[in-house]
């Protein structure tokens, strides 16, 4: 972009959920016997930012093998999808990776990201705009897990790629990863495709390190779920008697992140007062790990067929390419 040349502003489709949604769902999820929240309200903005911060913190593998992956294979990756495509990334957060898929793609016609936290949104969709002024970037702020249209771009384009990487499809029990699967089946359409990054099962001894990473910036994204509903819902949780666990699950397959109480406490939301006991823990996330041949069984379940995976020397991560069945 040459100096002096002014960017066409960006139209946001602004589908942000409302205070009340939140406040639903923390209530709702604090009132179960077995205490949990929903992972997509780690992502405000200071959270977004945190989250930036775990992956480039030397102990969480999975954002720099999965880099690696693509530019090692973007060749590849860029003959599959073909020129002119749309790239619809649900989840979009920064745009590390996406950037790396968008200069290594022949000619993109346009960029839907998707993502929950309004302002880590605009900031990235204005940054990828200017990085790209020949991209039409078209940005959704939404709960990507409920339905959502994206845009129709106005320049000429000739399929959908949809864009998941990291490891956010371990983020859904199997139900649910089929769902978002098959909506993004749908999403893609007749002749799209899916590019998805899956980590794959390993040592519990490397995913416990990556959960709990040695400088706590993990254990400082956790707690701000709970600085989140201090400042937003009127509520009274005192970070100091709360701590970060990442623990793995081996009969799941799968991490837990938990905040656990380091005293018997009471908290209070908005007027409702919820009991802790010591060492009782409130469920914030999972990442569940799979096998390439677990997740290929997923993926036809919901219509979808896996046609090409790359994975890293050491079989830590995969990145496949998922079309729709003959």
């Amino acid at each position: 972009m040459t100096t002096g040349e002014t960017m066409e502003p960006i139209r946001l489709v602004d589908l942000e959920p409302d205070l009340g949604d939140f406040r639903a769902d923390v209530i709702a999820g604090l009132s179960k016997e077995r205490k949990t929240l929903p992972c997509k309200y780690l992502y405000d903005e200071l959270g977004s930012k945190i989250f930036d911060a775990i992956c480039e913190a030397p102990d969480y593998y999975p954002t720099r093998t999965e880099l690696r992956i693509m530019r090692d294979n973007m060749r590849e990756i860029a003959e599959l999808v073909g020129p002119q495509a749309v790239i619809i990334e649900p989840g979009s957060g920064s745009g590390l990776k996406t950037q790396v898929l968008l200069e290594g793609l022949e000619e993109p016609a346009a960029y839907v990201p998707v993502e929950i936290s309004r302002e880590h949104l605009i900031n990235s969709a204005n940054q990828i705009a200017a990085e790209h002024p020949e991209l039409e970037v078209l940005p959704v702020c939404a709960d990507f897990t409920q339905p959502y249209d994206a845009p129709e771009p106005t320049r000429e384009w000739r399929r959908r790629l949809v864009y998941f990487p990291g490891s956010t499809i371990g983020n859904f029990f199997r139900s649910g990863a089929a769902d978002f699967l098959g909506k993004a089946r749908k999403l893609m359409g007749e002749n799209g495709a899916i590019l998805i990054g899956v980590d794959l099962k390993k040592d519990p001894k490397l995913l416990k390190a990556a959960y709990n990473d040695s400088g706590g910036v993990t254990a400082d994204f956790n707690l701000n779920y709970l600085r989140r509903i201090n400042n937003e819902l009127d509520a009274d949780f005192d970070l100091d008697a709360f701590h970060h666990e990442g623990r793995h699950n081996e009969e799941e397959g799968r991490i837990e992140m938990h905040l656990v109480s380091d005293r018997d406490q009471s908290v209070t939301i908005g007027g409702e007062r919820f009991e802790f006991r010591k060492g009782e823990s409130i469920w914030t996330e999972s990442s569940h790990k799979y096998t390439l041949e677990g997740f290929a069984e997923l993926a036809s379940g919901v219509g979808l067929e896996v046609e090409l995976v790359w994975t890293d020397e050491r079989r830590m991560f995969s990145l496949q390419y998922l079309v729709a069945k003959a």
